[in-house]
């Protein structure tokens, strides 16, 4: 079986994912730690971000793998360092670039090739697995979600203030309703999921009422 959670950032996909898919013994699928892998990867080779040709090439030198709670670049746990602030705003770079998003759907597809699997992100329910059967579209509101990501940064000891933090959200909600592929859209047929004034634990539940009603 196919879940899919998608919506925008700062709705709390990736915890709800995970927890849903730890709730449920399926494998989690967390696709947006791939493009940010990917980012990581051409900022430490000194690669020119915006160069379209070299983040093409990237993709066909690295190896990106999601084992459990960590991402691996080639073999080395970056699970950390892909969270960091900076590699999130640089990370559109990659998440626009059509050669590498056809590239990082076929990385998809393949991990959940055989096993079930809770994938979250922009493009799984319309893009990646349009025959998912259960489609959820997650969101929050846009200060709520503004919030948490501030609240995650705080955390991590990464001093960024509020208003920069969304002004940066609101930049990325753009970029990912325009993208040219694999856009932000909700699947016709997906379930919309509020998580304003829910706890984690209150999403999770709502979450795995909806995938026990597909099974």
């Amino acid at each position: 079986m196919i879940v899919t959670i998608d919506g925008p950032a700062g709705a709390g996909k990736s915890s709800a994912a995970r927890g849903l898919a730890r709730r449920l013994g399926f494998r989690f699928l967390d696709t947006g730690a791939m493009y940010r892998a990917v980012t990581l990867a051409a900022r430490e080779r000194g690669l020119d971000l915006a160069d379209s040709e070299q983040l093409a090439r990237l993709v066909d030198e690295i190896r990106v793998e999601l084992a459990g709670d960590r991402v691996l670049l080639d073999g080395r746990d970056v699970t950390d360092a892909i969270r960091k602030f900076d590699i999130a705003v640089a990370t559109h770079y990659a998440a626009d670039n059509p050669a590498v998003r056809t590239k990082l759907v076929g990385w998809q597809r393949s991990a959940a090739n055989q096993a079930d699997v809770v994938t979250e992100g922009r493009d799984q329910g319309t893009v990646v697995f349009p025959h998912a059967e259960c489609k959820i579209f997650l969101t929050a509101a846009e200060e709520e979600r503004a919030r948490r990501r501030h609240g995650d940064l705080l955390a991590r000891g990464e001093h960024i203030p509020f208003d920069e933090v969304l002004t940066n959200q609101r930049l990325r909600d753009y970029r990912d309703a325009t993208r040219p592929v694999g856009a932000l859209v909700k699947a016709d047929d997906a379930v919309e999921v509020s998580t304003d004034g829910l706890s984690p634990d209150e999403v999770i539940a709502r979450l795995e009422q909806i995938v026990r009603s597909k099974q």
